[in-house]
């Protein structure tokens, strides 16, 4: 048997909460979209115009570039974010929420907050619990 130190041990764990929190999220959504989808949704509504570029969606939500696109595509099919150019500079393309990304956003926001409730007991969600200082220190920051 292998020693597995505590840090390795606490990232297994998230792993696997992760993933038993995406299968609880994507099995009760009305809509259809997975959390994944949800969270890009929710990005794009906190910014001005409701549009960022793909490589700021990768930093905000940790994936890699190739990985945001990948997600973005069967978004883009169904009518929920649109690809536009930058005013600034042609050769940048942003992604923009749409008024059904909207709509579906806002209709999957209560179904959104009730899972979460029924995951994360309300003592371990406030700002100051030491789980929380903990996921932001290791770059959990989505605001």
């Amino acid at each position: 048997m292998s020693n597995i130190n505590p840090s390795l041990k606490l990232l297994m764990n998230l792993f696997k909460i992760q993933a038993m929190m995406a299968r609880k999220f994507d099995g009760l959504s009305v809509q259809g979209i997975g959390f994944n989808d949800f969270l890009i949704l929710y990005l794009l509504q906190q910014v001005d115009k409701g549009r960022m570029r793909p490589t700021d969606l990768a930093e905000k939500t940790g994936l890699t570039a190739s990985g945001v696109t990948r997600m973005l595509l069967p978004m883009e099919k169904i009518g929920l974010i649109a690809r536009q150019a930058s005013e600034r500079d042609a050769r940048v393309s942003l992604v923009v929420i749409t008024a059904a990304g909207k709509r579906v956003y806002e209709e999957e926001m209560e179904t959104a907050n009730l899972i979460a409730k029924n995951i994360v007991p309300m003592e371990y969600s406030k700002n100051n619990h030491p789980l929380v200082n903990l996921l932001k220190a290791l770059g959990g920051d989505i605001s």
